[in-house]
């Protein structure tokens, strides 16, 4: 069987890794909640117009949440998966990823005060 080309590879990968953020944002609370904070942020920047290296750090702090968010989740899925019963192990497995989601959003609360604060008081 013949192998399929770099480029066909590239581009099925790219639409599972679609297809994944679409499932994750259809189906997960939370990512619902951050992507709607992002949109709202980003009409925010072009609302007070911010400078270029106010749109990269927001948009690397919007990134960085979505990303560590998705992630948190496939953690928590795995961890059900493994063991369906409470098992405190997998309870601090599941603590410490949803900690680094709530220390992403801390970061990025902060990015989004220093930039808006001044502009709105």
């Amino acid at each position: 069987m013949p192998r399929e080309s770099f480029l066909k590879n590239r581009i099925k990968s790219v639409g599972f890794a679609l297809r994944g953020a679409w499932v994750l944002i259809r189906t997960e609370r939370s990512i619902k909640i951050q992507v709607c904070i992002a949109l709202l942020v980003t009409a925010a920047g072009f609302y007070y117009e911010i400078s270029t290296t106010e749109w990269i750090l927001q948009t690397l702090a919007i990134a960085l949440v979505l990303g560590v968010e998705g992630l948190n989740t496939a953690v928590e899925k795995i961890a059900d998966y493994i063991q369906p019963r409470y098992d405190r192990k997998i309870g601090f497995i599941k603590d410490v990823a949803a900690g680094a989601v709530m220390l992403v959003a801390l970061g990025a609360a902060i990015v989004g005060l220093i930039i808006y604060v001044p502009r709105v008081f």
